[in-house]
Parts: C-alpha cells; sequence; structure tokens
C-alpha cells in the first residue's frame, strides 16, 4: 500500500450581507424578517413592466462603511449590471447586481489563530445588489409557494480571496466578518434568518501545489458550525475521490445538516452562463472623496482599534479583550460595566462578565442583549464588593437574585441582611467558638499542616452564613492559630 499524498485545502467564500436599511434596495417597501408572506411588495419589487429602481442611498452609504472597515479601495465610479438567470422566485428574470465594476476592491480581513498566529485574509471584492425571493415547500401537496418579500432586500457580497486553509480558519474568520458588520450596525448577522449567509468554494490539492485543485461551491449553509461541518465532509470527498483516481467536478452541492453530507445540486455556473451586461434603467454611481471622508470621519469604532485599547486601558489579555471586542454589544456592556464599577479593577469586571454572566448566558441560549442583569447594575454590585460592603461569596449570591429578578443590589443587599460582617470583635468570637471545637485540628496545624487553614475558614464562614469579611476572617485566626 503507497502513502497517500498529503493534501492542502483550499477555501474561498462569498458572503451575502443583508444591509440592515429600513428599506429595501430600489424602493420604499420595509426591509424586515417575518411578515406574512407576500405583503411586503410593490410593482418594482415585483418586477411589474415599466417600473424603474432607484438606488437607496442608505444602501451605499452602509456598502462604502464596510468597504472602508474591510481596508478596500472604494472605486469613484461602480456600475450595476443584469444577472440573467430565471428562477420561479426571481420575477424578472435577472438579478440586478455589480460584475465588472463593483463598488469595493481589494481589501482584507486580519484573523488571530491559536498560538498567537496572524493571518490576513485578502478580499477580492464586495458589491451591491438585490436578493431575490424565497421558494416554500411546504404546506401544498406536490407543489411550491413563492413569497417575494425578500425580494429586493440590499445585499453586499463579499467575495474572498481562496486564503483560507481549513474549516476552523473559515469560522474564525466568519466569526470576526460577522462580528465586524454588527460593530458597525450595517447587518444584524442573523445566519438562521438568512440576513448573514455564506456559500463556500472548497478544493484540494497535493501540498507544494500552487495551482488551484477543482472546486465545489457548497450552498445552503445557515450557521458557521454548518459551514465547518459541511467544508470537512467536502474536503475527505474530494481526496477520496482524487486517492480512487477519480475526478473532482466542479459544481454546486448543498450541505444537508441531518444526513451530515453534501450532495449534487447542479452544475457551477461560470460568469458568462449569467449573460452580465449594465443595467440600462440605473445611471453609474460616482462617489466623490469627500463624501467617502464624511462617512470615514462617523464610522464607530473597529473590533481590532477596540481590542488595542482594551489591553492598553484596562490591562486585559489577548483572550479577554478578544472575548469581549467580538461583539458591540458585548464591548458595550463591558464598559458600561467598568463606569459603574469603579474604583474596582476593571480585570476584575472582565472575569465577571466573562465568567458569571457569559456562563449563564450561554446555559440559557441567551445572548448579550437579553440579559436580566444590567451593565450598571453588575458595576455596583461589583463596586459594593471592592468597598467590602459584601464579599466575594455574597456577590455571587446577590448576582443570582439579580439574574432571576432584576433589580438593585444595593436594595438585595439590605433586603436579605447580606451586609458583610467587618466587626472585629464578632469574628473573634466565632473564631474562638470554631478553635475550641476543634483541639485536634490545632495540634495537627501547628505541627505543619498548613492546609488546615482553609478547614476553620470554612467553618467560620459557614456559621457567618458566608457574611464575614474573609481579610479580618484570615487575620485573626492566623494570629489565634500562632500562638504558643
Amino acid at each position: 500500500m503507497t502513502t497517500p499524498v498529503r493534501y492542502e485545502t483550499v477555501i474561498g467564500l462569498e458572503i451575502h450581507t443583508q444591509l440592515a436599511t429600513r428599506s429595501k434596495i430600489f424602493c420604499g417597501c420595509p426591509n424586515r424578517f417575518g411578515a406574512a408572506p407576500n405583503t411586503q411588495i410593490c410593482p418594482v419589487c415585483a418586477a411589474f413592466p415599466g417600473v424603474l429602481p432607484v438606488l437607496n442611498q442608505a444602501v451605499l452609504e452602509m456598502a462604502i462603511m464596510t468597504g472602508l472597515a474591510l481596508h478596500g479601495e472604494i472605486r469613484a465610479r461602480n456600475e450595476f449590471a443584469r444577472k440573467n438567470y430565471f428562477y420561479p422566485d426571481l420575477p424578472a428574470g435577472y438579478q440586478i447586481s455589480q460584475f465588472e465594476l463593483p463598488i469595493i476592491e481589494r481589501g482584507h480581513l486580519m484573523i488571530e489563530l491559536e498560538g498567537g498566529v496572524r493571518r490576513r485574509i485578502g478580499i477580492t471584492r464586495a458589491h451591491m445588489e438585490v436578493d431575490a425571493g424565497k421558494n416554500l415547500h411546504e404546506g401544498i401537496q406536490g407543489a411550491s409557494w413563492v413569497d417575494l418579500n425578500r425580494t429586493g432586500t440590499p445585499l453586499l457580497e463579499i467575495v474572498t480571496e481562496p486564503d483560507l486553509r481549513s474549516a476552523v480558519e473559515t469560522g474564525v474568520f466568519l466569526k470576526k466578518l460577522r462580528g465586524l458588520v454588527r460593530h458597525l450596525g450595517v447587518c444584524d448577522g442573523n445566519m438562521e434568518e438568512g440576513s448573514f449567509r455564506c456559500d463556500a468554494n472548497v478544493s484540494i490539492r497535493p501540498l507544494g501545489e500552487h495551482r488551484l485543485g477543482t472546486r465545489a461551491e457548497i450552498k445552503n449553509l445557515n450557521s458557521i458550525r454548518n459551514v465547518m461541518r459541511a467544508i470537512d465532509y467536502e474536503v475527505e470527498r474530494q481526496i477520496d475521490l482524487v486517492e480512487c483516481g477519480e475526478a473532482v467536478v466542479q459544481e454546486t452541492r448543498l450541505w444537508d445538516a441531518n444526513q451530515n453530507h453534501t450532495r449534487t445540486m447542479r452544475g457551477k455556473e461560470e460568469a458568462h452562463d449569467y449573460r452580465y451586461f449594465p443595467e440600462p434603467d440605473l445611471p453609474p454611481v460616482v462617489i466623490v472623496p469627500e463624501r467617502i471622508a464624511a462617512i470615514r470621519a462617523r464610522m464607530p469604532e473597529l473590533p481590532d482599534e477596540k481590542f488595542a485599547r482594551f489591553q492598553k486601558d484596562y490591562g486585559l489579555s489577548d483572550y479577554d479583550a478578544g472575548v469581549l471586542t467580538a461583539e458591540r454589544e458585548m464591548a458595550d456592556y463591558f464598559e458600561a460595566a467598568v463606569q459603574a464599577a469603579q474604583p474596582a479593577d476593571p480585570k476584575g469586571v472582565a472575569n465577571w462578565v466573562m465568567v458569571e454572566l457569559l456562563g449563564r448566558l450561554n446555559r440559557a441560549g441567551q445572548e448579550i442583549g437579553d440579559s436580566p442583569v444590567v451593565a450598571a447594575s453588575l458595576g455596583r454590585l461589583l463596586r459594593m464588593m471592592h468597598d467590602g460592603v459584601i464579599s466575594g461569596k455574597i456577590a455571587k449570591t446577590v448576582f443570582g437574585h439579580m439574574w432571576e429578578g432584576g433589580g438593585d443590589p444595593a436594595r438585595i443587599v439590605a433586603e436579605q441582611g447580606l451586609v458583610q460582617v467587618s466587626d472585629q470583635g464578632a469574628i473573634e468570637a466565632e473564631v474562638e467558638r470554631v478553635l475550641v471545637a476543634h483541639p485536634d485540628k490545632i495540634a495537627q496545624y501547628r505541627a505543619g499542616k498548613s492546609q488546615l487553614l482553609g478547614f476553620f475558614v470554612g467553618e467560620i464562614m459557614k456559621a457567618m452564613r458566608g457574611k464575614a469579611n474573609p481579610g479580618v476572617v484570615n487575620g485573626v485566626l492566623k494570629e489565634k492559630l500562632e500562638r504558643s
């Protein structure tokens, strides 16, 4: 048996980013998910004869903002084109897109991998286009429904260079890009609703080969996890074909998440199959430098900039800063909590957000925006802990009450009688009681079994219902134990 040839995986992505404008790209219909079928359409998005599209200026500005965030070149003169193909949910028989003259070219996005490795992933282009409708295959025997609500939704299609080399890298890239468009406010990033969807072009080649292999395009990917699973399956499928002496066919394949495999959908189209030509009903888009400068000036702080600032201003590690800046809402929550917690240590606030808060959110399957504990309340709780009003243990108890019913931490502490006991006399009395009850443990401690200190502390804290000031307890206890 010969040794199998080692292969390199090559992946390029096409990400359809639905822009979060109030209205559609070429008409005034609402750009909103979840409405009853065919209730958000007009003659323009339904492609009635004689209607004319008018470009939504908010779409143009969101596209420019995204291009700047991706370090791309904004084309001063770009044009729309007609991409011709037939599908039941495309009433015009063509899609208005951009081809030869897209709005954005030659950008990049940096990603961070394990071990501190950074990779530059090239962005070939990003172009504005109109979305098609949606075919619905349930609820009628032997036929399908066509819902045109999504027709006319504005998209920015972001096309990467074939720079990704594994499913893991692809997952990291998609999370970074999703976080970026959410930071900008140009897309909500909801993959399940289809507002951030991805097609993956996957191929393999022998290690050391520079020519690209034959690729398969994978569609129907509605989560980052499914993108990664589909890539892993497709790489294995293509290696098996090559190892058996068969050729990989260029085609479009669908991912079946239930069966955990890809299957053939159709042969892969090339650009000439779509018969692109300039859109006759829309003039070229001309963007003057002053407009680009104005958009750049009002852009929010980008995730990479925020990452560096969190490290510098708050003394956070790479990992902590990465977690807290991955989503704009998370970063905003952390900074609001830090502000409310002053003079508490920001690193302590970060630990509470990432461990206590995120732990509960993950177990509940919720996002940071769903948190019943608002940032200001968490900050006040941590300030009380910093000021010695409550102990860390009590803070966790109070946090549990806040999670269940909200409320102000100071009120909860007062109502529950949870104020920390720092009175030295009261603590000394309890220390004496515990020591009298355990003379054998005292002898063992003085004989060198120093770990018994934790036992004594635990007994005292239990007796005082966790309200004793740990610093005072430790000080009094050590003083009495060390007496001859």
